[in-house]
């Protein structure tokens, strides 16, 4: 399950439950054994410079290679140009979990 943590200056307005979704949205393009996605934000209100940072973490698997992980960074810094008006920095970071990264479901 992919973790998104979108963090922006409170200035920058934009439809931040549409952004999460749009960023579920196209994980699950490139990758269908993704699942959902843990979409978290922050927004700040003392920023330097209007911006908007995603950084995606997910888990380490064999397919999701070099050209996987450039596709997906394409693909994320696109959907957020669409939906964040400028003037705007926007940044995307993607990575993986730490090896040994658990998770339960308390119900």
């Amino acid at each position: 399950m992919p973790q998104a943590d979108l963090s922006y200056s409170t200035t920058v307005k934009f439809d931040v439950p549409a952004v999460l979704a749009k960023i579920e949205e196209v994980i699950g393009t490139h990758d269908t054994s993704s699942g959902a996605c843990k979409g978290r934000a922050h927004a700040l209100d003392i920023t330097h410079h209007d911006h908007v940072l995603l950084r995606l973490r997910m888990l380490d698997k064999p397919h999701r290679d070099v050209a996987f992980m450039q596709g997906l960074l394409t693909a994320l810094q696109e959907a957020l140009r669409e939906m964040i008006s400028a003037p705007c920095i926007i940044g995307v970071e993607i990575g993986f979990l730490e090896r040994h990264y658990a998770s339960q479901t308390f119900t």
